[in-house]
């Protein structure tokens, strides 16, 4: 929420926004929403893909860590698929498996 930030000049409150913050389904690590990859059950298709950040894509979400260790906790136990209610498909993991032990966060086409 915005919180009011005091003004000692009797004007007007201005309202400071906050960063989005997201909860990695694995290891329930707190961060703003651009330190994690974005795992999304599609609307109205209920496909499963990984959200690259270019476009907005509606539905279930669902937020890992870009770690390798976090990954494989999440697939060993499901977290992703019991998140977003679906079952999360074998290449979703090895793409995101892929992009683990690269630099960059986002999967390239």
């Amino acid at each position: 929420m915005n919180e009011l930030k005091p003004n000692s000049e009797g004007q007007r409150a201005k309202t400071v926004k906050h960063k989005d913050y997201r909860r990695c389904v694995s290891c329930r690590k707190v961060a703003a929403r651009s330190e994690f990859w974005r795992v999304v059950k599609c609307h109205p298709t209920n496909t499963i893909a990984i959200d690259l950040g270019d476009t907005w894509m509606q539905g279930r979400s669902a937020y890992l860590c870009p770690t390798a260790s976090c990954l494989q906790l999440a697939q060993k136990k499901n977290r992703l698929g019991r998140s977003l209610k679906a079952a999360i498909p074998d290449t979703t993991y090895q793409q995101l498996g892929t992009t683990a032990f690269c630099k960059s966060k986002h999967i390239s086409a």
